[in-house]
């Protein structure tokens, strides 16, 4: 069956996007985790580097872990320089992967805003401009009535316990449908060669010394010339497996999505002060991410008070929703480094490299991860934007502090 159909023939469920192979005994890389990160590393060893010899192995199934379970919000309009140029080189390749993958992303460049509540906020939003555009990366600040007349449906009131002071605002900024990507990913990986393989668990890793050669899963050990681990909150758990203890901590972190309403959003609001996000999907839902959990743990669900805060936050921005229904709700589990930033890279174990720690900015950052973590497995050396994501980091000190950009408490 053909794998190259057009967009307006693709199906609502991918099924037959890609064939499910057995995995064979030997590879030249494989790939842990068939999320965005692992299938874009897939697709970009396939079309950068002409390595295909290649299988993503998921214990679940392709794309159910954080994947699935985002708000789908891409920005780059991050403050330090390094994050800003991986964030940005990501927003460039989004622009142009529909057409690069012939299929609908639903990709919409609404633009974001990123409230400010206090003066400390204002501080923070005017200084990311002014860093963002002299990094070559579209930002504005806007003043409240500004703010009122781009998203009118937001309160600017100056009465209300969260006054608006103002706003960062992106115009390039905006969502996709995050199944569509992965699904687009998948079928041109696939088309390359490179073995999906669902529902095969790494339970160790084969090792000679130093050097890792493989791993050990509930279908068999298979061996490899490279492993690249991409499992997002579960890397930590996957790095114990072979001795390496990393730097990360992982959360519980939930979003929840209301019923279909008329189109009456027409960007992104962030509001990193009260820990809200709101945006509307394609098809009308309201969808709205919080803060993460304060807890360590790896259950895909999260807390009701941090929902309750939530939508007492949401609803003071946005009066308009008072009357909406939550639909549903759902938790992901992010990798939160000291420096909320990630970290890509090799690792002290030969062979073994490491693309994890991203906590609330993976789907944003899909493609240049991809991108650069392609280029590092094949190369065996960092790709210049992913060099100052080393993990050597956390020993030399050259940090790279994120947590006023992340938009999320980390």
């Amino acid at each position: 069956m053909s794998h190259q159909l057009p967009s307006h023939q693709l199906p609502e469920h991918p099924d037959w996007l890609w064939r499910t192979p057995d995995p064979k005994r030997s590879y030249d890389v494989i790939i842990v985790g068939a999320g965005g990160h692992g299938l874009a590393t897939a697709y970009y060893l396939a079309r950068n580097h002409g390595i295909t010899n290649v299988a993503v192995l998921e214990r679940g199934w392709l794309a159910g872990g954080n994947m699935a379970r985002n708000t789908t919000i891409i920005r780059s309009n991050y403050l330090c320089e390094e994050s800003a140029a991986l964030y940005e080189h990501a927003l460039k390749l989004w622009e142009v992967l529909p057409q690069e993958l012939d299929y609908d992303f639903l990709f919409s460049q609404r633009g974001v805003l990123n409230l400010a509540h206090t003066l400390q906020d204002v501080r923070e939003g005017t200084r990311r401009v002014n860093a963002n555009r002299l990094g070559g990366v579209d930002a504005e600040w806007l003043d409240p009535d500004q703010v009122r007349e781009f998203c009118p449906i937001v309160n600017t009131s100056p009465d209300v316990r969260y006054p608006v002071l103002g706003a960062t605002l992106q115009p390039r900024a905006g969502i996709a449908k995050h199944d569509h990507v992965a699904w687009a990913l998948a079928r041109r990986a696939d088309a390359y060669g490179v073995d999906l393989i669902q529902g095969c668990e790494v339970t160790g890793f084969l090792r000679e010394g130093d050097r890792v050669t493989g791993v050990r899963t509930n279908r068999g050990p298979i061996s490899a010339g490279r492993v690249a681990l991409a499992a997002a909150g579960h890397s930590s758990v996957l790095a114990d497996l072979v001795g390496l203890r990393l730097p990360i901590q992982s959360h519980p972190l939930q979003a929840l999505v209301s019923e279909l309403l008329e189109p009456v959003h027409p960007t992104v609001v962030m509001s990193n002060h009260v820990h809200v996000y709101v945006s509307q999907a394609h098809k009308g839902e309201l969808v709205m991410g919080a803060g993460v959990d304060s807890y360590n743990g790896y259950g895909q669900r999260g807390s009701f008070h941090l929902i309750e805060h939530q939508m007492a936050a949401a609803l003071e921005l946005f009066p308009i929703f008072a009357r909406a229904h939550v639909l549903r709700t759902w938790g992901g589990i992010v990798d939160v480094t000291p420096d909320a930033s990630p970290i890509i890279g090799p690792t002290p174990i030969e062979n073994l490299y490491l693309n994890c720690g991203w906590g609330t900015g993976g789907f944003k950052a899909t493609p240049s991860s991809g991108w650069v973590y392609a280029h590092t497995i094949a190369t065996g050396e960092p790709h210049p934007l992913a060099e100052p994501f080393a993990l050597e980091r956390f020993t030399t000190g050259a940090l790279i502090d994120e947590h006023g950009a992340a938009a999320v408490a980390h």
